[in-house]
């Protein structure tokens, strides 16, 4: 799977582009201000936008600003991993490579990403932040040559959701040198689920319907 350049603006859909060039301009006050609607309509006027542009290119308010902010991560992170060859590597080290790619585009922007956590936490956000967590682990297993249609489908998806949520909670507060520590529980954490993710299948190939079970009535 291939993305095109983040900053390539002459192929980018318009939409995205002036939500890409809205969310540039309002990342630097994030820290300061954290992510309210005031700093997205303030950013599209830097941007070179209307204020009211801000509401037609995020019409779900702050959400779809956060939403575009996790997916302009995702295309950061594919136009990275354009450099690797998947095929190369084993599928946990598919999974770690692609993880810390994101964590590594994202890590200039990592008071930004701890405020996203924090308003997707909400418990009426939870919903939509979920979502938003699978489509990366979507399109991460993608990368990754994942081509299951069953049940492996989604237990993949989501298992690798859960590890990235962990993960980049570790990632927040490591201050390692090269956030070693957070690729060390990376790695420990993508052996346990794909452990787990095994002994599912195990479990769901067993109780297929018609499956020899050895007992006897």
């Amino acid at each position: 799977m291939r993305t095109r350049p983040a900053n390539d603006f002459s192929t980018r859909p318009v939409t995205e582009d002036i939500c890409d060039r809205i969310l540039e301009a309002a990342l630097p006050e994030v820290p300061f201000e954290g992510w309210t609607w005031k700093v997205i309509e303030q950013a599209a006027v830097r941007a070179g936008y209307e204020l009211s542009m801000a509401r037609s290119v995020f019409p779900g308010g702050l959400s779809s600003a956060l939403d575009h902010f996790s997916d302009m991560a995702d295309r950061l992170m594919l136009e990275r991993l354009e450099k690797v060859d998947p095929e190369t590597l084993r599928v946990r080290d598919r999974i770690h490579t692609a993880v810390m790619a994101r964590l590594r585009v994202l890590y200039p922007w990592r008071d930004a990403v701890r405020q996203a956590a924090s308003y997707w936490a909400m418990p009426s956000r939870i919903g939509q932040g979920s979502r938003i967590m699978w489509r990366t682990a979507d399109i991460i297993w993608r990368w990754a040559g994942d081509t299951a249609t069953d049940y492996n489908h989604y237990s993949k998806r989501i298992l690798l959701s859960g590890v990235m949520a962990s993960t980049t909670l570790v990632w927040l507060d490591d201050n390692s040198q090269g956030v070693t520590e957070t690729e060390a529980f990376l790695e420990r954490r993508i052996g346990s689920v794909l452990t787990l993710g095994k002994a599912i299948g195990k479990i769901k190939s067993f109780s297929k319907p018609g499956r020899k079970t050895g007992r006897t009535s």
